[in-house]
C-alpha cells in the first residue's frame, strides 16, 4: 500500500534490507530474513527488531524509497506483504512517474511532485475506503498476529492494540499490547526470548497509572499477586482509559451479571469496539453531570457561545445533544450550566444567516441564545426534529408538573393518576403534620422567610423550574440552606426526579397497584423495618406515614427486584417522605438509588465499600497528621458505612441531616466525602489522642449529638432527640450550616471528576477483596464434607469459577446467566450447567474413559444434582472428585452403582439434563426447610441403595469395561468383570431355582443362555485391545439383554462382595491419583479446551 512519504536514513539500513530493483528515482528492497535466503541468525535477528520496532516493518517484508542521484536522503512511498503486491507498485511508477520526471529541471521539484503525487494517491483511497478502524489494514494483521500468538477462542474480539514496554523485573521488554472483550495480552520477542502474557479482565485486582525513578509513567496492573508494568506507550491516558473501560465491563457482566439491555455497543460482548466503548464512556459521563435517565445518549456536541442575560455577557462551553434534552456546560470558570428538555421547547430561531446563531425559545416566556455555532444549521434543524417526535402527551404532562409546582397548594394529581388520590398521599408529609404558621414572626421564622426571598430573587434571575441556570450562586444558596416550603421542589430539580416524573405519568400509581398484595421476601423485610424509620418523628407514628412508606418501598422493589429492598433504604425513604409528594419521594428514591449511588443498595452494597475506599484515600491527601497517628484506616471504614449509606441521616438529628441531603442532591456523593472530611478534622486532636477505637466512636457520636441546626423553624417535636442528650452541655455546640460551609471552603477543591476516577480504581479491589471473602467461606464450608486440602480446593474453586466464566465470556445467554439469581447465598453464586460441567471434568476426571464419555458425565451430572435444576454448585461439584479420587473402594463403587439407578440412566433425552428449570424466584421457606433436612440427614449406608435389573447390571458393567481401557492390566481387568458377572447372573439363576422349584425347566434355561451369552462376551472383549472392538462386543451385550427379565436384580451387597473376590479390580479402584497433578495440567488446558472447541 502507498505510505504518507517519510524521510529515512540508509547508513545502517543496508543491513537489514537487500535491494532488488532500482532505477535513478526508485529503489525497491527486500527485508533480510523472508523471501529466498531467510532464516538462521539473520532470521532470529529481523525477527527481535520486527517486534520491537514498528508496525510497518514488521508485516511489511517489501517497500520502495524514492532519491534523486545528488541526494542522500531516500523517502520510503510504498510497503507491501507480497512479492505481488510490491511490483504492482513499481509497474506502477515506471509507467506513470518516470516519464513524467524529464521534465523537471531540479531534484527539489522531482522529490515534491512524487510527495504529492503519493499523497493524492492516499487521499483518493481514503475516499473510497468505508471502514470501522482508524487503519483496517494494520488493525486486520494485528487481528492475525492476535490469533496466532495467544490460541484464544476464536469468537474473541480485538478492540485495540498498542506499541509498549512490558517491565519483567527490571529488564524491559518492548512488544505490542493487545486488549480484547475479555483479556488484556502481550506479546514480545527478543533475541530468541518469547514473553507472552495472557490476563482476563476479572482477574485484575488493581489498575491505576504509576510513576517512579525508573518508570515516568506507566500503567500498573495487579493480578494473580503479581505487579505488571507497561511503560513507553505513546497514547498512555488513552490506552489507560480504554483498559479501565474493559475491566468495568467485564466486571459488570461477570460479577454483576448486567445484560446491558438498550445499550446496542454493550450488549453483544462479540461486538466490542473501541469507538463503542468511547462513545459509551462518554454517554456515562454526560448522564452523571446533567443527571438524566439512563436511557440518554449523548448524540452530537457543539462548541458555542450561550448569553448569559443575568451576567450579561456571552460564556463558551459546549452544547450537548441527547435523544431528548439540549445541554450547556460553560467552560469558563464560571460553573454554569443548563438543562432544557426537549419537551420544553416551542421554537427555534436563526437571527441571521451571517452570525452562526440560534435561538432556543422555551415554555414560560424564555429564550436562549446561542452564538458562533459553527454548524449551527444542522443543529437547529436537529432540535426542530426532535421536538416535533416528542409526543404531546409529554408537553401536557409536563406543563401539568409545572403548574403543580408554581401552585403548591394545589393537590390535584398528576395526568394519568386516574381516581387513586384515596391511595397516594399527594401532599408532603411535612405540611400535613407541620403546616408553617404565616403569623409567626420568631426570629426562625423570620430567618426563614429571608431564606424564601433569596431564593425567589434568584428564581427571577436564573430562572426556576427545569429550564433553571446552576451556577455558582446556587450553590451558595444550598450551603447557607433550604427553606422548607421549597425542599421538595429543589431535590426533584437537583436529582433530575422531576424529568423522570414527567416523562413517565401515571407509572408510580400502577406500580403501586400492581405490587399491592404481592409477598417476597422485599415484602417481608419491609414490614419489619417500617416503624424503625425516624420512630421520633409524629408523621411516623400515624398510619399515614407509615402507609405511604410501605407504598414507596414496595413499589420501587416491584420496580427493580435486583435491589429490592436493603436495609437504610427506609430510613432515606422517609426524609424524602417529609419533604415531597408521594409519587415525587418514588422518583427521588429511583435517581438516588439508579443514578446517584449506584450498587449502594444491593445485597453486597458494594457502591458504599467502593466509596469508603474513595474516602480512605482522601484522608491520606488531606489528613496526615491523623493517618500517622491512626495506620490502620479501617477503623474510619466501618465507622463511616452509615454515613454513606444513609447521608448522615442516621447519625445526625433530622433537621440538621437534611441540610446535607440539600448538598448532596445538588453536588451528590461529592458533598457527603467533603463533610466526612470536615468532621474528622473538626475532631483531629481528640482522635489523635484517644487510646482505642471505641473511644474514637464515643468521640464522633458525642460530636454529631452536639451538631445543631439553630435556623430550623421546625418545633421540638418534630425534631430528632439526641442521643447523649446528658452529655451534651459538656461539649460545644456546632451549626450544621458553619460546618458544610467550613466543608466546602477546605475541601470543595476536590472534583467530580477525581471522585469518579478513584471509584473505578478502587472499584476492583474491593470486587475481589469480596470474592477472596466469599471463596474463603465456600472453601471453609466444602472442607467439612470432603478430603481435600485447602490449597486443592483453593485451586479447584478457582478452576470452577473460571469455567463459569467462560461460559459467559462470548454469550449473553448461557444458562448461568440466564437462572442467575442475586439474592441466594454465597455458595450457589457460580453454578455450572451440563456442557461447563463435562468440559472441566473433562479436565479433572481421575480415569481416561475410552467411550460414552459424554453419556457418563451426562449421569454424574444428574446425580451430584440434588435439586434437579439443570446446575450444580461448588459444593456438589467437590462431592462428585472427592469420591472418584479418594481410596475408597466401596465409596467409589456405590457411586458408579448410584449413576445407574433411574432417573440418572435411561432417560428418554441423553443430552440434557432431568429438568433443566432455573431456581425462579428464592423461597425462603424452602430453604429453610432444605437446611433443616441438611442437618438431621443420616449417613446413607449401603442397604438403603434400592436393587438394580438385569439391563441396568448389563450396563454397569459396560461403564466398568469404559473406565479400564488404556490401563496396563486393561486383560486382566476385563476377565476380572467377566468373572464377576457371570458369577452374579448364575447366583440369580441359583436362587429363582430355589424359590421357584415348579418352574419349567425351559424358563430356568433362558437366565443360564443369558450368562453365558454375557460371559462369552466379555472374554472374547477381555482379548481385543481396539476401541472399535469393545465397542461391537457392546453391541453384542446389548443384543443378549434386549429384552431383560424384569424380575431378575442385583443388591450392591451382591455387587460389592462379588467384586472384592478380585484383587486386580480393588487394587485398580484403590490405587491413589495425585489430584494437583490433574490440577496444574488443567489450568493450562482450561482455555485451550474451549479454543479448540
Amino acid at each position: 500500500m502507498w505510505l504518507k512519504p517519510e524521510e529515512i536514513l540508509l547508513k545502517n539500513a543496508f543491513k537489514l534490507w537487500v535491494t532488488e530493483k532500482d532505477n535513478e528515482y526508485f529503489v525497491l528492497q527486500r527485508r533480510r530474513g523472508y523471501g529466498d535466503g531467510g532464516g538462521g541468525l539473520t532470521g532470529l535477528l529481523v525477527g527481535t527488531l520486527d517486534t520491537v520496532l514498528d508496525s510497518t516493518s514488521k508485516v511489511a517484508p517489501y517497500r520502495i524509497l524514492h532519491h534523486t542521484p545528488d541526494s542522500q536522503v531516500y523517502w520510503s512511498i510504498a510497503c507491501g506483504v507480497t512479492k505481488e503486491e510490491i511490483d504492482q507498485h513499481w509497474d506502477w511508477l515506471q509507467q506513470n512517474i518516470m516519464r513524467t520526471l524529464s521534465v523537471f529541471d531540479s531534484t527539489e521539484d522531482i522529490t515534491s511532485f512524487v510527495q504529492g503525487k503519493i499523497r493524492g494517491l492516499i487521499a483518493e483511497e481514503g475516499k473510497t475506503s468505508l471502514v470501522l478502524e482508524d487503519d483496517p489494514e494494520k488493525f486486520r494483521e494485528a487481528l492475525l498476529r492476535f490469533e496466532k500468538w495467544f490460541e484464544l477462542p476464536s469468537q474473541e474480539k480485538l478492540v485495540t492494540y498498542y506499541s509498549c514496554s512490558y517491565w519483567k523485573g527490571k529488564v524491559p521488554c518492548q512488544g505490542w499490547l493487545y486488549l480484547s472483550t475479555n483479556f488484556l495480552c502481550f506479546y514480545s520477542y527478543l533475541l530468541g526470548a518469547e514473553v507472552k502474557l495472557i490476563i482476563s479482565w476479572d482477574e485484575i485486582w488493581r489498575l491505576e497509572k504509576t510513576s517512579n525513578v525508573i518508570l515516568t509513567e506507566s500503567i500498573h496492573v495487579l493480578a494473580h499477586g503479581e505487579d505488571h508494568y507497561f511503560s513507553m506507550l505513546l497514547h498512555l491516558n488513552e490506552t489507560f482509559v480504554i483498559m479501565e473501560q474493559l475491566a468495568n465491563y467485564s466486571i459488570k457482566r461477570l460479577f454483576d451479571k448486567e445484560a446491558f439491555q438498550g445499550e446496542p455497543a454493550l450488549s453483544d460482548p462479540l461486538q466490542i469496539t473501541k469507538r463503542g466503548l468511547e462513545a459509551h464512556a462518554k454517554s456515562e459521563q454526560f448522564r452523571a453531570f446533567f443527571r438524566l435517565p439512563k436511557e440518554e445518549n449523548l448524540l452530537e456536541v457543539h462548541e458555542s457561545f450561550l448569553w448569559v442575560p443575568f451576567s450579561h455577557f456571552n460564556t463558551l462551553g459546549k452544547i450537548c445533544l441527547s435523544e431528548n434534552y439540549l445541554c450547556f456546560a460553560s467552560q469558563d470558570g464560571s460553573q454554569c450550566h443548563i438543562i432544557i428538555p426537549m419537551r420544553e421547547v416551542i421554537n427555534v430561531e436563526k437571527p441571521d444567516s451571517g452570525s452562526r446563531a440560534l435561538t432556543v425559545c422555551v415554555r414560560g416566556k424564555r429564550a436562549l441564545r446561542f452564538s458562533e455555532v459553527r454548524d449551527y444549521q444542522r443543529l437547529a434543524n436537529t432540535i426542530r426534529s426532535r421536538c416535533g417526535i416528542s409526543a404531546s402527551p409529554q408537553h401536557s404532562a409536563s406543563s401539568e408538573v409545572k403548574r403543580l409546582h408554581d401552585n403548591p397548594e394545589d393537590v390535584t394529581l398528576m395526568v394519568g393518576q386516574k381516581d387513586t388520590s384515596k391511595a397516594v398521599n399527594t401532599e408532603a408529609l411535612m405540611t400535613v403534620f407541620h403546616p408553617q404558621d404565616v403569623e409567626n414572626l420568631d426570629p426562625k421564622m423570620l430567618k426563614e422567610k429571608m431564606k424564601e426571598q433569596s431564593w425567589n430573587i434568584h428564581f427571577s434571575e436564573y430562572g426556576r423550574g427545569t429550564s433553571m441556570f446552576f451556577t455558582k450562586k446556587t450553590r451558595d444558596l444550598i450551603v447557607r440552606g433550604v427553606p422548607e416550603s421549597l425542599r421538595g421542589e429543589l431535590w426533584m430539580l437537583f436529582s433530575g426526579a422531576v424529568n423522570d416524573m414527567a416523562t413517565h405519568p401515571g407509572y408510580y400509581t400502577e406500580l403501586v397497584e400492581q405490587s399491592l398484595g404481592t409477598s417476597t421476601l422485599a415484602t417481608d423485610e419491609i414490614e419489619r423495618d417500617l416503624h424503625r424509620s425516624l420512630p421520633e418523628h409524629p408523621a411516623f407514628q400515624s398510619d399515614t406515614g407509615i402507609s405511604a412508606l410501605r407504598r414507596v418501598l414496595t413499589a420501587y422493589a416491584y420496580r427493580n427486584p435486583k435491589i429490592g429492598y436493603c436495609q437504610a433504604m427506609n430510613i432515606l425513604t422517609s426524609v424524602l417522605l417529609l419533604y415531597a409528594k408521594e409519587e415525587e419521594a418514588f422518583w427521588l428514591l429511583v435517581a438516588v438509588c439508579e443514578r446517584m449511588l449506584p450498587d449502594y443498595f444491593n445485597r453486597r452494597i458494594i457502591g458504599a465499600l467502593v466509596d469508603q475506599a474513595v474516602f480512605e484515600d482522601l484522608i491520606r491527601e488531606s489528613l496526615p497528621q491523623l493517618v500517622e497517628h491512626m495506620t490502620d484506616l479501617s477503623f474510619f471504614s466501618s465507622v463511616s458505612l452509615s454515613w454513606f449509606l444513609t447521608l448522615f441521616i442516621s447519625v445526625l438529628p433530622i433537621e440538621s441531616a437534611v441540610n446535607v441531603v440539600d448538598c448532596f442532591f445538588y453536588d451528590g456523593i461529592k458533598a457527603i466525602l467533603q463533610l466526612g472530611l470536615a468532621v474528622l478534622d473538626y475532631n483531629m486532636e481528640a482522635l489523635i489522642a484517644c487510646n482505642d477505637d471505641a473511644e474514637a466512636v464515643t468521640i464522633l457520636n458525642r460530636f454529631f449529638d452536639s451538631v445543631t441546626n439553630k435556623d430550623s423553624p421546625l418545633p421540638p417535636t418534630v425534631q430528632q432527640a439526641s442521643v447523649g442528650n446528658n452529655d451534651k452541655a459538656s461539649h460545644v455546640s456546632v451549626d450544621i450550616s458553619e460546618l458544610i460551609r467550613e466543608a466546602y471552603e477546605k475541601y470543595g477543591h476536590l472534583r467530580s471528576e477525581e471522585v469518579e476516577s478513584s471509584r473505578k480504581r478502587n472499584k476492583l479491589y474491593v470486587i475481589q477483596t469480596l470474592e477472596d471473602t466469599t471463596k474463603q467461606n465456600v472453601i471453609r464450608v466444602v472442607s467439612q464434607d470432603v478430603r481435600f486440602t485447602t490449597s486443592q480446593l483453593d485451586e479447584l474453586y478457582n478452576l470452577f469459577k473460571r469455567q463459569h466464566f467462560l461460559s459467559c465470556y462470548w454469550t449473553m445467554k448461557s444458562p448461568a446467566l440466564l437462572h442467575h439469581d442475586p439474592s441466594l447465598a454465597y455458595l450457589e453464586q457460580y453454578q455450572l450447567g451440563f456442557q461447563q460441567f463435562s468440559e472441566l471434568f473433562s479436565l479433572l476426571e481421575p480415569w481416561a474413559f475410552c467411550a460414552s464419555k459424554s453419556t457418563l458425565s451426562l449421569w454424574i451430572f444428574r446425580l451430584i444434582d440434588e435439586n434437579q435444576d439443570g446446575l450444580i454448585n461448588f459444593k456438589e461439584f467437590c462431592y462428585a472428585l472427592d469420591t472418584l479420587y479418594g481410596v475408597s473402594f466401596t465409596n467409589k463403587l456405590k457411586f458408579l452403582f448410584k449413576l445407574h439407578l433411574p432417573p440418572f440412566v435411561f432417560s428418554s433425552d441423553p443430552l440434557l439434563p432431568v429438568k433443566p428449570t432455573g431456581r425462579g424466584k428464592v423461597d425462603l421457606q424452602a430453604y429453610l426447610k432444605q437446611w433443616q433436612n441438611e442437618i438431621l440427614k443420616k449417613e446413607e449406608t449401603i442397604k438403603d441403595l434400592p436393587r438394580i435389573n438385569q439391563a441396568q447390571f448389563i450396563q454397569f458393567s459396560k461403564t466398568l469395561y469404559n473406565i479400564f481401557h488404556g490401563h496396563p492390566e486393561e486383560e486382566s481387568l476385563y476377565r476380572a468383570v467377566a468373572h464377576v458377572t457371570s458369577l452374579l447372573l448364575r447366583m440369580e439363576e441359583v436362587g429363582r431355582r430355589l424359590q421357584e422349584p415348579s418352574s419349567p425347566p425351559a424358563e430356568a434355561a433362558q437366565p443360564a443362555s443369558t450368562a453365558a451369552s454375557v460371559e462369552a462376551s466379555s472374554t472374547q472383549e477381555a482379548s481385543l485391545k481396539e476401541t472399535s472392538d469393545a465397542s461391537s462386543s457392546h453391541s453384542s451385550q446389548e443384543g443378549a439383554a434386549e429384552q431383560p427379565d424384569p424380575d431378575w436384580s442385583f443388591s450392591f451387597e451382591q455387587v460389592l462382595a462379588s467384586l472384592l473376590n478380585e484383587p486386580v479390580i480393588v487394587g485398580f479402584f484403590e490405587r491413589h491419583v495425585h489430584i494437583q497433578t490433574k490440577l496444574g495440567q488443567a489450568r493450562v488446558a482450561q482455555l485451550k479446551l474451549k479454543a479448540n472447541k
